[in-house]
């Protein structure tokens, strides 16, 4: 008998329980099992009917996902769940916890389905670049229609019990034991004599025939760039068109199709890259945890309230502070405006919204922080403005709190030494709008004590932030490599390309805007301030003078002033080529003596991404980013870097990084631009055959 699979009787009721901690994965093992398990029940006179459960806290949650891309074992999920369906006894699956994927699949093969009301059910392959390879797109179909199969596969949400019961999935809802409402209702279903009922025998419901182009037109947008949503889509159509078997056959189609996509390749690295991404190298799993009960936020700007939305919707207690009242009146009130939103959007009720608010204290007395746990400032992006608000937190604030910055570019050392207690300061770099963004760098400074690391790296997982730990650097990982993106950007206008012609070519890659519209969008004043700082502080690094310092200084500042790079009409959104900046374009032009030609995509796109990708080997070689996977996850869930490419290093080991080094050689020759000199690490690797991933 199987390890992971047992098989027991309680009267006329079979018990076939999988036991695969921590969340059953359906792995070989486990589908020999209940291959065994199913034939033990079959077998056994006295059991009349059969119930599927999962022990521990889930039924089985999903595939096990380790074994993409490894030769196939058998028997293969398809044929367990065949085997299920055409048992010769009734067979309820009992579902508690999250029965994902496979999981779901094993319930659609079963006659009844029974589930505890804290259960979910989804199918999320579409996150992996995948459909439901063992006949999920069939099933589903033909159990609740082809409309509603479409929303639940290619949104790919996990569905509340409550819901799946709505939708004819779910019959019976219960609390309590489920393994004694499950032997229960099998019980009834023999008492009653209840039919078998194979899912794969019914037909699907007739529907619109324009549903499937319906259902494209208006993903279209959303999912652009991605190849599985709309496989999903075909397969589901498959089970309107064929019968059982040859819908069957279509949908192994599509799905070995996307298993084998650089696509698919690319977002299962980013899920196992998130999970990855929360363990620090160098810093022990057992690392003790600083409590943290409630958090003091510093500015009641656009970020400062971001920030402090985060901790209020996780139930943590935020006193915020600011210099004036009108600016935390301000600033509390845009706050209640965000949640009135959610709440009008469904996304929150009215109570919750009144009991995140409820959570808020304002004050303008610094002297009001001294029992907060964590400070976080969020005040101008300068370094004599941060290093005073750092020497008042290191007046007021009790022993063992963390003071943490949100600077998106300066030194955390240097702001760390503006107090007496290093070793509890850190930065803890939002994203704006930072009560959506999911990405948190988690700058580690030279002193920063591994037990304030440890409390914010468990803290953003609290706040539903994936949190990566970088090192100290302008611009730490992302703006660092951001940075040198929007140089090229720039420097391809003035070499003869357009703002919008950049902007296409980055949009088509995949990224949710090009960079002068994300400038537009973040505001021209930032980046104008932050190089003028720079042509303060340290002339010799600081770019020098363009358009884009000619338009911040007109007032042009993007998207809140109605124009910027771009103009925006009527307050709009939607960026439209300007005249005023073609003008300032050609100004300097003129004035640096340079003859515009004609610019390839190609060539922006090698120039954009490519910069970026050796900036990375850069940063892993000086230790700013531990990992490849780390600088990965910080642009997708910080910039916009399409899931399906996998993220600037992962996309580069599919590039090849011989071709890549060879470009930048090509750039480097032709400009003599230091940015183009070639990163040892990338050179040594490509000179190796290597990418970033045998790192």
């Amino acid at each position: 008998m199987s390890d992971v699979v047992s098989y027991r009787r309680e009267d006329e009721v079979g018990l076939i329980v999988v036991d695969n901690p921590p969340v059953n994965a359906l792995g070989h093992a486990v589908r020999q099992g209940l291959l065994e398990a199913l034939d033990e029940g079959l077998a056994d006179p006295s059991a009349k009917a059969l119930v599927i459960m999962g022990g521990g806290r889930t039924f089985p949650a999903g595939a096990d996902i380790r074994e993409f891309g490894q030769t196939p074992k058998s028997p293969s999920l398809p044929d367990v769940i065949d085997a299920i369906e055409t048992s010769s006894k009734p067979v309820i699956a009992a579902v508690h916890g999250t029965a994902l994927g496979g999981g779901m699949e094993i319930t659609l093969g079963c006659d009844y389905r029974l589930a505890l009301d804290s259960a979910k059910m989804g199918l999320p392959e579409v996150n992996l670049g995948l459909l439901p390879g063992a006949g999920g797109t069939q099933r589903l179909p033909r159990l609740i229609g082809a409309r509603a199969a479409l929303e639940a596969i290619v949104e790919g949400k996990p569905m509340k019990a409550a819901r799946l019961a709505e939708m004819g999935i779910i019959d019976e809802v219960v609390s309590g034991d489920l393994e004694r409402e499950a032997i229960a209702y099998a019980r009834k279903l023999v008492a009653e004599d209840a039919p078998r009922r194979p899912v794969s025998a019914l037909s699907v419901a007739a529907e619109d025939a324009d549903v499937f182009a319906e259902f494209e037109a208006a993903i279209a947008r959303k999912k652009r760039g991605y190849l599985a949503p709309f496989h999903c889509i075909k397969a589901v159509k498959a089970a309107t068109e064929m019968d059982f078997a040859a819908g069957m056959a279509r949908e192994r189609e599509l799905f070995v199709e996307l298993l084998n996509s650089p696509q698919s390749a690319a977002q299962r690295h980013v899920f196992f890259a998130e999970r990855e991404a929360a363990k620090v190298p160098g810093l022990a799993k057992d690392t003790p945890q600083r409590e943290i009960r409630r958090v003091a936020v510093i500015g009641a700007g656009t970020m400062g309230g971001g920030i402090a939305m985060n901790f209020l919707s996780a139930g943590i207690p935020v006193t915020m502070l600011e210099m004036k009242a009108e600016a935390l009146d301000r600033g509390v009130s845009v706050m209640r405006r965000n949640y009135e939103a959610s709440a009008r959007k469904g996304r929150l009720t009215t109570e919750q919204v009144e009991a995140n608010m409820g959570r808020l204290w304002t004050t303008l007395d610094y002297a009001d922080l001294a029992e907060a746990d964590l400070i976080i400032e969020a005040v101008f992006e300068n370094m004599d403005v941060k290093k005073t608000v750092f020497g008042e937190l290191d007046r007021v604030a009790k022993s063992g709190a963390i003071l943490a910055t949100n600077t998106s570019t300066l030194d955390v050392d240097e702001i760390a030494d503006a107090t007496s207690r290093p070793t509890d300061v850190l930065g803890m770099h939002f994203f704006s709008p930072a009560n959506v963004m999911k990405l948190l760098e988690v700058v580690r400074g030279a002193q920063t004590a591994d037990d304030a690391l440890a409390t914010v790296m468990a803290l953003a997982r609290r706040i539903s932030k994936v949190g990566v730990a970088v090192g100290v650097c302008y611009g730490f990982v992302g703006n660092r490599m951001l940075h040198k993106r929007q140089t090229q950007a720039v420097a391809l206008v003035n070499e003869g390309a357009t703002p919008s012609q950049v902007d296409r070519v980055l949009y088509d890659f995949g990224l949710p805007m090009g960079p002068f519209a994300m400038a537009d969008l973040a505001g021209l004043d930032v980046g104008w301030r932050i190089r003028e700082g720079l042509r303060e502080t340290d002339p010799a690094n600081a770019p020098a003078r363009n358009w884009m310092d000619a338009l911040a200084e007109a007032g042009r500042f993007g998207q809140k002033t109605g124009a910027g790079v771009f103009e925006y009409g009527d307050g709009g959104r939607t960026p439209e080529p300007s005249e005023t900046t073609a003008a300032e374009i050609d100004a300097y032009r003129a004035q640096q003596g340079i003859t515009p030609r004609d610019v390839s995509d190609e060539e922006i796109r090698e120039r954009c991404l490519y910069v970026m990708i050796n900036e990375g080997a850069k940063i892993l070689e000086e230790g700013i980013a531990a990992r490849p996977l780390d600088i990965d996850i910080v642009w997708i869930y910080g910039y916009g870097f399409p899931p399906y490419r996998g993220g600037p290093m992962f996309w580069a080991d599919q590039v090849g990084l011989g071709l890549v080094c060879d470009r930048i050689r090509t750039f480097h020759g032709e400009t003599g631009d230091p940015d183009w000199q070639v990163a040892p690490l990338l050179e040594k690797l490509a000179g190796e055959g290597k990418g970033f991933a045998d790192l």
